[in-house]
């Protein structure tokens, strides 16, 4: 029989821990502080396994160890989020795939996502503002239900947060841009039209977010994919 305590759990991550992948890690700009070195594909494994145990992801996290984080966010239970536990979540983030991992399979859906992706991205703190255009970025692809307007005000949020030049804030707004385009045709004549007014500002950073997501919109097969929806 399978065992979900919290001891169990770290002895079978550290087990599947490789201290050779770090570096590859590193590589890719993942922080390694407290890294097991466990694949992506170990992880969904023990979490299918595990199913859905919101106290023990609360444990792991606790733990701060890098792999148990991510698996946290793999089998918490969104219905029992705590705003006051989802803050400070966010506020532990300190590499961006353990963000976006947290974003898409435990933040995102949550009954205040749409609240919480904007929230978030109001922050200053690099990887808490990442967590929110990383939420806004998976709501435009899986919240079937949400309004435009949601969408045309992340859209604002977007431009405002534009000249923020740090690399793991900037992709995500690029990331945010790109896929509310691809949610509609409606929105996706406003994102790039705001694509295409980021692309000839004066800021470096807004210029990089606009120009890239300005090709990506324009692309005809992309056009078509949209049109097919």
């Amino acid at each position: 029989m399978f065992n979900h305590d919290f001891n169990s759990i770290i002895v079978e991550l550290r087990q599947h821990g490789n201290p050779a992948n770090l570096a590859g890690m590193a590589k890719y700009g993942i922080n390694t502080e407290n890294t097991l070195g466990v694949s992506m594909p170990a992880l969904r494994a023990l979490a299918k396994r595990i199913g859905s145990n919101h106290q023990l992801a609360l444990q792991l996290w606790s733990s701060g160890i890098h792999e148990a984080r991510i698996l946290a966010g793999l089998i918490a239970d969104p219905a029992q989020a705590e705003q006051k536990i989802i803050m400070q979540w966010a506020a532990d983030l300190n590499s961006w795939d353990v963000c976006d991992q947290t974003c898409m399979n435990f933040f995102s859906k949550t009954a205040n996502a749409r609240k919480l992706a904007a929230k978030l991205a109001a922050q200053d703190h690099e990887f808490v503002k990442r967590a929110g255009f990383t939420t806004m970025s998976v709501l435009a692809v899986h919240d079937k239900n949400a309004p435009d307007s949601l969408f045309e005000n992340f859209l604002r949020i977007i431009e405002c947060a534009s000249c923020d030049g740090r690399n793991f804030v900037k992709k995500a707004v690029n990331w945010a841009l790109r896929n509310i385009g691809k949610r509609s045709m409606t929105l996706h004549a406003k994102a790039l039209l705001t694509a295409e007014k980021l692309a000839i500002s004066s800021d470096k950073s807004a210029r990089w977010i606009g120009k890239d997501a300005v090709r990506e919109l324009r692309n005809p097969k992309i056009i078509e994919r949209i049109k097919t929806k």
